[in-house]
């Protein structure tokens, strides 16, 4: 107690383990638009470089594409499309879902966290349409497919799409489990992204540069999607457990 009665103020100290403050998942803000410069920067590198060749594919990308057709073999080939039917279509909105119910504390807040993620997912792929046919790039000969492709080459939408969805999922994870539990599954969630782009150069219906642009408008698009955490996860104010590794 001091002279006049009052008990003395508790000593300033870091915040407790479990206390939510800043940005959800430890990145502050500034480092979050850091990243998203980042990307937008590298993004619009490959799309001038794509932009003043008039779409004409550069001596790597025709290396690749060279090296994809001489050694599809029919395993491979099949395996390549099994892989990439998974980067489109349902599959990533299902990831979306998925990561706002490992997101959310209770059910509003999970439906909450799961209209969010498939949102933004939605407005992203909004972005990628309007990127493709703003740039228009020719995909590469029809003679060199290995599998259906429509719609013009630049992003590929299967690269960026997958990526989001790999991204979106890595944060729902994220906020469902402790950190070293939650990497291993990040690492996976990013191999199969990974994956998906590279089957698209290696089924010759997208350049190289196709791929990249689509992995950087991605990381571009979820580093500003970051900055939107609290409104799907609003914190609580209070200290909280720290999470279980599943729901």
């Amino acid at each position: 107690m001091t002279a006049s009665g009052a008990p003395p103020e508790p000593a300033a100290g870091p915040p407790r383990e479990g206390t939510r403050r800043g940005p959800r998942l430890g990145a502050p803000p500034s480092h979050l638009l850091i990243a998203a410069a980042l990307g937008a920067a590298l993004f619009t590198a490959v799309a001038v470089t794509a932009a003043v060749r008039h779409g004409a594919p550069l001596a790597p990308e025709r290396a690749a594409l060279h090296w994809a057709t001489a050694h599809r073999g029919e395993s491979l080939r099949s395996l390549a499309g099994a892989l990439t039917a998974t980067g489109t279509g349902v599959v990533p909105y299902l990831m979306a879902l998925l990561a706002g119910l490992l997101a959310g504390r209770d059910t509003p807040g999970r439906i909450r966290a799961a209209l969010c993620a498939a949102l933004v997912l939605a407005a992203c792929q909004a972005v990628r349409y309007g990127l493709m046919e703003l740039f228009a790039r020719p995909r590469p000969p029809f003679a060199d497919w290995a599998a259906r492709a429509t719609g013009y080459s630049f992003p590929s939408g299967h690269a960026t799409t997958s990526a989001l969805a790999a991204g979106i999922l890595a944060w729902g994870v994220l906020h469902r489990t402790r950190p070293g539990t939650g990497r291993p599954w990040c690492a996976l969630l990013a191999l199969w992204a990974v994956g998906v782009g590279l089957t698209r150069v290696y089924l010759g219906v997208h350049w190289a540069g196709d791929v990249l642009a689509g992995w950087f408008l991605a990381a571009t698009l979820l580093a500003l999607a970051l900055l939107l955490d609290p409104l799907a996860v609003p914190p609580t104010g209070r200290p909280e457990a720290p999470p279980s590794a599943w729901p």
